[in-house]
């Protein structure tokens, strides 16, 4: 029989227990042969006055294998003499008033939605080939950051069915390495009863979705990608669970993860159930979920969902700081970094709540990034105005950089922006069907070249025209056409140049790194920066936001010599109108914007315009 040591029980009700699966879940005991001769499962329930294993082994019978209450601390087990690898099960918990069919929280598999039962299954033995990939792995602050934000079920399908994580991993290195990307954030790939919900109201958080194969595909897939030299992020939700009769929720027939009070335990925005996190199981529970993620699965990191919901109660700062969750988070930092200090943990945030992205022992919440939503809203909403009213709108640019440098940000366009009928980057543009184009490569233009690393969701590479549907894959065909075509040979050329120019990615969080030439041209919506790298070099960056074409645009430089156009958005190739400085820009001995040289350029209509002093 099972027993859990002393230690064990206390460090896991403490909240201490980071290697929980170790314990829990279901087991497959193997002799010194490596012949599978039992499986044991074990659970926490402790209001449950019996607990038993059903499945298909036992026709799903409450009362043919009844667990053992192994002490007072409310751990349950049993090891039945068996093989039972592959085998459908769930936990009958009599609370002594019902009977509640549960998931096994602890689980790696589950059977296909909208079947709901765990499935036993080895997750031992897959041989990894992504050495070289963990030898060489960096701390990204100084590198190229460019994050490809997908939905496995909607990204690609074949013949409307879903591709496994291991037959589509193939076409996702090629698509990653033409577009220029560095990881790929999966959305989440836990399991989860709803594709409606995108993954964010899991059930089987130690679950890699069954949806997509079997938990060694995920492996295979994470391998091929780190071998290929792409980071890969999952989404994690630790804040709030679905409440799905099978899940998490009331699982013993007490709010055991969950508050126990009502109004802070129901979120009905969402429909979900949030999570205690001051509570010692709960933590144990999920600091265990993500470092489990990182050993079995070799994630490089976590975008941890809805962090303003988990520092405030119910997301409203009215409401108070949760002191017990936001120890939770510098608990969950703390563990990560000891396990992987190159590990990206991102917070999508969208409080001003301090130091987010500062380490623990500074007295932030440990985060090292933070997704930048004042950028994306500030961004998008200037964007969507007519340009004749947007010298009105200065400072939906301007703003953004009097707090750029506060955390270390992550500039997101991510699958929230193209959904409910927000539209998407490229038809919330105004114009007619050219300026929308010239627009939306604008827009990739500043985002590119703002402080801060960089987030993309699928599809907006190619200007997608239609919102994103999770029930259909991507408009691939819209690659047919040169409108489109074009715009997506800008932003590989975008991206590509994001990842060369070192002025462009070395300090994307040092205030050092980013100056304003002019920053008050408001009447003509001319935005004007310089972008430093480590070594002093530098890049000039000219962003037009009207249609109107500059001939002798005086612009200050810092540094006499000759200037060489190294990105225009309005060239042919790009789907632009071709008016671009050919020849190279020499300076003139006079000061302009507060520079000590200056250039005369032609300014391209609705375009981003980047220079480099020339070495020769």
């Amino acid at each position: 029989m099972f027993k859990l040591s002393s230690e064990d029980a206390y460090f896991f009700n403490q909240g201490r227990l980071y290697d929980a699966k170790r314990i829990f879940g279901s087991f497959l005991i193997k002799n010194d042969k490596g012949i599978i001769v039992g499986t044991r499962f074990t659970v926490y329930a402790p209001n449950a006055s019996k607990v038993s294993v059903i499945g298909e082994f036992n026709g799903w019978n409450n009362d043919a294998h009844h667990l053992e209450k192994i002490d007072e601390s409310g751990v349950w087990s049993i090891t039945i003499p068996w093989n039972l690898e592959w085998a459908a099960y769930k936990y009958c918990i009599d609370t002594g008033s019902s009977l509640l069919y549960k998931a096994d929280p602890y689980a790696t598999f589950a059977e296909k939605r909208p079947n709901t039962a765990s499935k036993v299954y080895d997750i031992e033995g897959y041989e990894w080939n992504d050495t070289e990939w963990f030898n060489h792995k960096k701390k990204v602050y100084d590198q190229p950051l460019i994050i490809y934000e997908l939905h496995l079920g909607s990204w690609r399908r074949k013949y409307g069915m879903f591709f496994k994580f291991n037959e589509i991993v193939e076409q996702l290195i090629k698509h990653l390495r033409e577009q220029n990307f560095t990881h790929v954030e999966l959305m989440p790939i836990y399991e989860h009863p709803l594709d409606d919900s995108w993954g964010y109201q899991g059930t089987g958080y130690y679950a890699a979705t069954s949806r997509y194969g079997v938990p060694k595909d995920l492996m295979y897939m994470i391998d091929r990608l780190h071998q290929e030299g792409f980071g890969v992020i999952m989404d994690w939700v630790p804040g709030h669970i679905c409440k799905d009769a099978h899940g998490l929720y009331f699982f013993d027939g007490s709010p055991l993860y969950e508050y126990d009070e009502k109004w802070k335990r129901e979120n009905e925005v969402w429909g979900t159930a949030n999570l205690d996190l001051s509570k010692g199981i709960t933590r144990s529970f999920l600091i265990s979920n993500a470092l489990y993620w990182m050993e079995y699965f070799h994630v490089d990191g976590f975008r941890v969902d809805a962090v303003s919901n988990i520092i405030y109660y119910l997301g409203d700062a009215r409401n108070g700081s949760n002191t017990g969750a936001i120890e939770f988070l510098r608990e969950l930092s703390r563990n990560i970094f000891k396990k992987d200090d190159c590990v990206l943990l991102m917070a999508e945030d969208s409080t001003a709540h301090p130091g987010v992205t500062k380490p623990v022992d500074a007295g932030g919440l440990g985060f090292n990034y933070k997704w930048n939503m004042g950028f994306m809203n500030d961004v998008l909403r200037y964007f969507k105005k007519d340009p004749i009213y947007r010298k009105w709108h200065h400072e939906d640019i301007t703003f953004g950089l009097t707090y750029a440098f506060s955390e270390q940000f992550i500039l997101p366009f991510s699958h929230d922006e193209v959904v409910h009928g927000k539209g998407t980057l490229l038809t919330r543009m105004p114009g007619d069907y050219w300026q929308k184009f010239a627009n939306y490569r604008a827009l990739i233009g500043l985002w590119a070249t703002h402080p801060g690393k960089k987030l993309l969701f699928m599809g907006q590479e190619f200007a997608h025209f239609a919102e994103w549907d999770v029930n259909k894959d991507l408009d691939w065909n819209l690659f047919q056409f040169d409108s489109h075509s074009k715009a997506n040979v800008f932003v590989r050329d975008m991206l590509w140049l994001v990842r060369s120019e070192k002025a462009l990615y070395e300090k994307d969080h040092d205030p050092s790194g980013f100056k304003w030439i002019d920053s008050t041209n408001a009447e003509q919506s001319i935005f004007s920066f310089l972008r430093y790298a480590n070594d002093g070099s530098f890049v000039v960056v000219v962003l037009n936001l009207t249609p109107n074409v500059y001939h002798g645009f005086e612009l200050g430089v810092p540094k006499k010599g000759q200037y060489i156009e190294i990105m225009n958005s309005d060239l042919t190739k790009y789907g632009g109108s071709n008016q671009y400085n050919g020849k190279p820009l020499f300076s003139f001995d006079e000061a302009k914007h507060n520079q000590a040289y200056h250039v005369k350029m032609l300014v391209s209509p609705l375009s981003v315009t980047i220079l480099k002093l020339s070495n020769n």
